[in-house]
């Protein structure tokens, strides 16, 4: 039987793909669960309909992220913390703060789009990824100064 799929089956094929199955696991598994339908003429067009609507919904979400990248590429963010004389903090700076600073700033990027695998935890300028939409990413700098020091 040749069925249209409307999402990502694994080991099977991805949204819009015309496969062959067996009869059985088509009536009894991808049908009810509404993973396919009927690879006829009608449902191949409201297929191709869908297809469109999304690549372009997904175009404009990744402009938009383009947009945003541009404008928070280069972005300095600064912190005043406490250190010792070795230049380690006395705590860090985490994905928290950097989201708190960035939303200060009118950015509003949650602290799961940041790159920082560990909290900052000594005095200096680090560069941290910011992950956006559609593979789109940018990086803003981190500057971590004691607090107390004169500018």
């Amino acid at each position: 039987m040749k069925i249209i799929l409307k999402e990502t089956v694994e080991n099977l094929g991805t949204v819009g793909d015309v496969v062959a199955v067996r009869d059985g696991y088509a009536r009894n598994y991808l049908l009810p669960r509404g993973l396919a339908v009927l690879a006829d003429s009608r449902n191949a067009k409201a297929i191709e309909h869908q297809q469109r609507a999304l690549e372009k919904k997904r175009l404009r979400e990744v402009a938009k992220a383009e947009e945003l990248a541009a404008a928070l590429g280069g972005t300095r963010l600064g912190f005043r913390r406490r250190a010792s004389d070795q230049n380690q903090l006395f705590g860090s700076v985490t994905s928290n703060d950097v989201e708190a600073a960035l939303k200060d700033k009118g950015f509003q990027i949650s602290r799961k789009q940041l790159v920082l695998e560990q909290p900052i935890k000594s005095l200096g300028e680090f560069p941290v990824g910011v992950k956006l939409h559609g593979g789109v990413r940018t990086e803003v700098v981190v500057v971590v100064e004691r607090e107390g020091a004169e500018a």
